[in-house]
């Protein structure tokens, strides 16, 4: 690459956007200099600073390579960069890199040009500011060194992003030969690694770092979002075998549950099920008094979130894999609606509700028709990088074992299901439920089916433990509820499974939530995308 060594000195750094709008308060290019300097001193590797005079004077303070802007307001329009006038001044103010906007609708055909002009002329790599994929391969075409997701949120195509899209940067680092710049929306230190991970050669950070107005209203947002009084929602929880489905009223409790059979019949008839159980639930809401606002919906199968489709389904919901279930909900109900993984929802109302508030490191496992399993380390929720992270059901147990809906033998949640644990007590039971409340009454058999059932859930728990080091177990689901005998059990096999046992200090209890906890869970998802988005 002809500007290898350019870019070799701020390779998995930090670039700081240092400016200053006009109006703010340090809208001068002394003031822009200092910010500069404290950048440096806290470690960038680079800058990116907006005009010739901001430039010179953060040139006469640092050698940190600068990649120097233009913004100009071209018929109501901000663009980055759109002459060759603006980016020799740059060149000269002390520049070494020119970043130009090169988004569809903005001139993209004159950017383009220029920046080959640019390369060619003032001999200096071209970052290209863009928004989508195939903006980027444009760019890369007409010698983009760098690809910057910079405009990505901020055009008419792109108007829906409203956070930082992590697998965005690995789609661009994936498919391009120029480099990546992560740029916009990065606002915390875990999102920047995120984006290092996802194949960023840098990434940029602005307001977060040098916007101490936009710092300040950061916090006292999210201080106000603390006294707002959360919506009146819908939360539905879609299973294998049973669909349930609740208002979660502002006060945090539910009201007018009801669980019915899940259908099998593909992915439509399970769209036009959650919808007509949603809309059900709405009409009696309304005659109830709750003005509903929004609705989650927790899936068993894997989620993309942040799209709210289904990206792989076991066939214990058939056909379900690929759904977008967040756009078709939308579009028929017209309300704001939050898709999640079962398990994942679960830990999040966990947090919220019930056993992990105030924890930080901790497990949900949820035991039924499926075995599904969430993460959460240092109070975040592990996705992954394909959304498939806490597949707890799936961890190999039993090499060549017992086949498992997801097409793979052995795994564990054939050995931890509601169907096993009938299994292990010789079929004599009409149910894990049966096996359950006999065990409770002290019978023989179902009382060794669960001790054995606990030992295969242990193997699975013991490989989580040794990895994330949990300080609590939630167990949840129908095989959790009402069955102590099970985590005595799951406490006398794990004794024997983990290393440093008494040094872990790890609780193994049952979710307060109840049989209506997933339902709990889709609440809480929805609630939070409800204040992210309206406030």
């Amino acid at each position: 690459m002809r500007f290898k060594s350019t870019f070799r000195t701020f390779e998995r750094g930090l670039l700081v956007s240092c400016q200053a709008p006009e109006g703010d308060p340090f809208h001068d290019p002394e003031s822009v200099a200092r910010f500069a300097q404290a950048a440096e001193r806290g470690g960038a590797a680079g800058l990116r600073v907006n005009g010739p005079m901001d430039i010179a004077a953060t040139r006469r303070v640092t050698g940190l390579p600068i990649v120097g802007i233009q913004k100009r307001e071209i018929d109501g329009c901000l663009r980055i960069t759109p002459f060759f006038e603006d980016a020799g001044a740059l060149v000269r103010a002390g520049a070494q890199i020119v970043a130009i906007q090169c988004t569809a609708g903005a001139g993209q055909h004159e950017a383009l040009q220029l920046v080959r002009q640019v390369r060619e002329e003032l001999n200096v790599p071209v970052m290209a500011d863009i928004a989508t994929f195939d903006e980027a391969v444009a760019a890369q075409a007409a010698g983009a060194d760098l690809i910057a997701s910079t405009m990505r949120g901020y055009t008419p195509e792109t108007s829906d992003v409203r956070q930082f899209e992590p697998e965005f940067i690995a789609r661009l680092s994936a498919g391009l030969r120029s480099r990546v710049i992560a740029e916009g929306r990065v606002h915390t230190p875990a999102q920047a690694l995120e984006a290092l991970e996802a194949g960023a050669l840098a990434v940029v950070v602005g307001g977060a770092i040098t916007s101490p107005e936009s710092l300040t209203a950061r916090f006292a947002t999210s201080m106000r979002a603390a006294n707002i009084t959360p919506p009146d929602v819908i939360g539905i929880d879609l299973g294998g075998t049973s669909t349930k489905i609740a208002v979660l009223s502002s006060a945090g409790a539910l009201v007018g549950e009801l669980a019915v059979p899940t259908p099998v019949g593909g992915s439509e008839l399970l769209v036009r099920h959650v919808a007509g159980l949603i809309q059900r639930k709405r009409e009696e809401a309304r005659r109830a008094g709750f003005e509903i606002r929004a609705v989650g919906v927790a899936t068993a199968g894997w989620v993309d979130a942040v799209a709210g489709q289904v990206i792989y389904a076991t066939e214990n919901l058939p056909g379900w894999t690929g759904t977008n279930l967040r756009s078709r909900l939308e579009s028929e109900l017209d309300l704001l609606v939050a898709v999640e993984n079962d398990a994942n929802a679960l830990a999040i109302g966990e947090l919220r509700f019930g056993q992990a508030r105030g924890v930080r490191d901790f497990v949900c496992i949820t035991l039924g028709t499926g075995v599904g399993g969430a993460c959460v380390s240092g109070g975040h929720l592990i996705r992954g990088a394909s959304c498939l992270a806490g597949a707890l059901g799936h961890i190999p147990l039993v090499r060549g074992g017992v086949a498992c809906g997801c097409g793979l033998f052995g795994c564990l949640e054939c050995y931890t299901n509601a169907a096993a644990l009938t299994r292990y007590a010789g079929d004599s039971f009409p149910s894990a439920e049966a096996v359950i409340r006999a065990a409770n009454h002290g019978d023989g058999s179902a009382r060794q089916a669960l001790v054995k059932y606990a030992g295969y859930l242990a193997s699975g728990i013991a490989t989580l433990c040794q990895i994330l080091d949990p300080q609590l177990v939630i167990l949840s689901g129908g095989i959790a509820q009402d069955n102590p005998l099970l985590v005595s059990s799951l406490l006398n096999e794990l004794s024997l499974s983990i290393m440093a046992r008494r040094m872990r200090n790890l609780k193994i209890v049952q979710s307060e939530l109840g049989y209506y906890g997933g339902v709990f869970g889709a609440g809480a998802v929805v609630r939070d995308r409800w204040l992210a988005v309206e406030h």
